[in-house]
């Protein structure tokens, strides 16, 4: 079983490719990954980011499907409308199954895409796309409603484009699945912990390699929140990655 990740890199290995790479790996399928941008930042400061040429993307994903037939892919740091659509492209071109992390804002606080990513993930990438994990506030940003309660996930839930996960660590553990339409709930216990940079790349991950593994949709979502959950609880370095 192979899955790509398309993502930017996070040089201190907690998001990202490099995150990625490590979750398929504990899952026990085989990761590629492609370069979308380069970062500099760490657990607790972002610094910049620097895009990589939509040309040289493309090269990648055609570089890898080349030798490995690979059916299911995530997709992380995309940073533009432009790279969106290029992705969404290459999805339709091989008949990829995409799990989309609609990612804006790096959990160490800085803008990693450019202001107007909304609209474009909402018009090329979620339509083909089999589900996306934004947390509230990307949420509330391919969505235009504010999310402060339960009921107003669901509400946001059902005005995506495609299934989705909306995740709840800021808003009390409350996460909201809905896949075609039918909305179920997983309340998961908030740990205090500073261990949490790369949690969305690694639960989009996670749902990726159990999809790859032959598991419903359903039960990857479960599965994948559980094995967030226990990095963060055990956790180090500012991130998800186990005690060594």
């Amino acid at each position: 079983m192979i899955v790509m990740s398309i993502a930017g890199v996070d040089p201190s290995g907690g998001a990202g490719v490099f995150a990625d790479l490590k979750t398929f790996q504990a899952i026990g399928v085989y990761g590629t990954g492609v370069v979308t941008a380069l970062t500099a930042q760490n657990p607790y400061k972002f610094f910049s980011t620097q895009p990589v040429p939509q040309e040289y993307i493309s090269e990648q994903i055609d570089s890898v499907m080349d030798s490995y037939d690979v059916e299911f892919i995530k997709t992380g740091m995309l940073y533009s409308p432009e790279i969106i659509r290029l992705v969404a492209e290459k999805i339709r071109e091989y008949d990829l199954k995409a799990v989309v992390d609609p990612v804006m804002v790096a959990t160490s606080g800085g803008d990693l895409t450019r202001e107007d990513i909304a609209d474009a993930f909402n018009r090329y990438l979620l339509p083909k796309s089999v589900l996306t994990t934004p947390n509230i506030s990307e949420a509330e940003k391919l969505t235009g409603l504010k999310i402060n309660t339960k009921e107003d996930a669901i509400k946001a839930s059902e005005k995506i484009v495609c299934s989705n996960l909306i995740t709840g660590g800021h808003l009390d553990g409350i996460n909201t699945i809905n896949i075609d339409g039918g909305i179920s709930i997983k309340k998961q216990e908030l740990i205090e912990t500073d261990n949490l940079h790369g949690t969305g790349c690694n639960l989009s991950a996670a749902i990726t390699a159990y999809l790859a593994k032959n598991n419903d949709l359903h039960t990857s979502i479960i599965k994948a929140l559980d094995y967030v959950y226990e990095g963060i609880k055990n956790g180090n370095y500012g991130t998800l990655i186990a005690k060594l």
